[in-house]
């Protein structure tokens, strides 16, 4: 039986009203979660608080131009960015890329291209952070591909938080991550509540093992191999 938790975080920003709720609708269909919106200010702060697994971005943004937004982005974070533009000059493509993007789709594009350009930014994210696909830690096995957890071969259920603190720990197996690299990593602020972690960390044990997750005090938290 396969382990579950829920799928990876897409986070679209699109000010085309028809165009995001089609993407929308695509991602959900193929088993994403599908976050939108519709300016760079609120796919911004939408960034900062879903902390999504890749981002799909139009550069023609209402309010700012989105080649702002891969700068800012790529300053505080590794997250995959998929450019969706109808921009199709060279010079453009390669300040987009240089900037930080991942990956160019033109517009217009096939859905079938632009899924398996998302499967491919998702999968260098993993290998870009250094992860096998495969982590065990104890009974407790991460597949990074399928963002699923079992423990002594039963799947176990995890929020997006949960499972996105866990990767970040399980990247890291046996070495601790300070407080403020895995609030930056999961919540993509470095000064957000380190209550956050208690919560989420607690929860994480209970369903791992209170063995398996080591605090160091003052420091952060490790993953035990």
């Amino acid at each position: 039986m396969d382990a579950v938790t829920d799928p990876a975080t897409v986070l679209v920003v699109e000010d085309d009203p028809s165009l995001n709720t089609a993407l929308a609708t695509t991602l959900r269909l193929a088993g994403y979660r599908a976050v939108t919106a519709r300016s760079a200010a609120e796919g911004l702060r939408w960034f900062a608080h879903y902390a999504p697994d890749l981002v799909l971005l139009d550069l023609g943004l209402p309010d700012r131009d989105g080649l702002g937004v891969i700068a800012e982005i790529r300053h505080k974070s590794r997250t995959p960015i998929v450019v969706l533009s109808a921009r199709d000059t060279e010079a453009v493509k390669v300040e987009a890329l240089d900037l930080g993007a991942d990956d160019y789709v033109q517009k217009p594009f096939g859905v079938d291209e632009l899924l398996a350009r998302l499967r491919a930014g998702l999968r260098h994210a993993v290998q870009a952070r250094g992860a096998e696909p495969l982590v065990r830690a104890g009974d407790v096995v991460i597949d990074f591909g399928r963002r699923t957890v079992t423990r002594a071969g039963e799947p176990i259920k995890l929020s997006p938080k949960e499972f996105d603190l866990l990767c970040e720990l399980a990247v890291n197996l046996d070495r601790t991550v300070r407080h403020k690299d895995l609030l930056r990593a999961v919540w993509g602020d470095e000064r957000a509540d380190i209550q956050y972690l208690r919560v989420y960390l607690g929860q994480l044990r209970q369903k791992l093992g209170p063995e398996r997750i080591v605090s160091e005090p003052g420091v952060g938290y490790r993953l035990r191999a």
